[in-house]
């Protein structure tokens, strides 16, 4: 399927307790798994793949999994790319050369 965007997100739960953020992150990454969206998960933040609509549409979500998980407080850190008319490079193409 064709992408017209790609979102890199970064959730940074205001918690110095290690369980809870781990809880609140691993939250995250559920709502995301559940969008059935192509992802993939890095050290310091998350890409999907997708529709622009799709992708903005999981933010919420995401927020709303984490405040369920225990948050207080959430940062985000969001990249987002958009092209409607042109190919987006999807993860494995902009990173196929460098994996071993």
């Amino acid at each position: 399927m064709k992408h017209n965007a790609a979102m890199a997100i970064q959730v940074l739960p205001n918690t110095t307790d290690t369980k809870l953020l781990i809880k609140i992150v691993d939250a995250a990454f559920a709502e995301i798994g559940r969008s059935n969206l192509s992802y993939e998960v890095g050290a310091f933040e998350t890409t999907i793949e997708g529709n622009l609509d799709q992708l903005v549409a999981l933010i919420p979500k995401i927020q709303k999994a984490c405040v369920d998980a225990g948050a207080d407080m959430i940062s985000n850190y969001i990249k987002l790319t958009y092209a409607p008319e042109e190919h987006i490079l999807t993860t494995d193409e902009k990173l196929a050369k460098y994996r071993k």
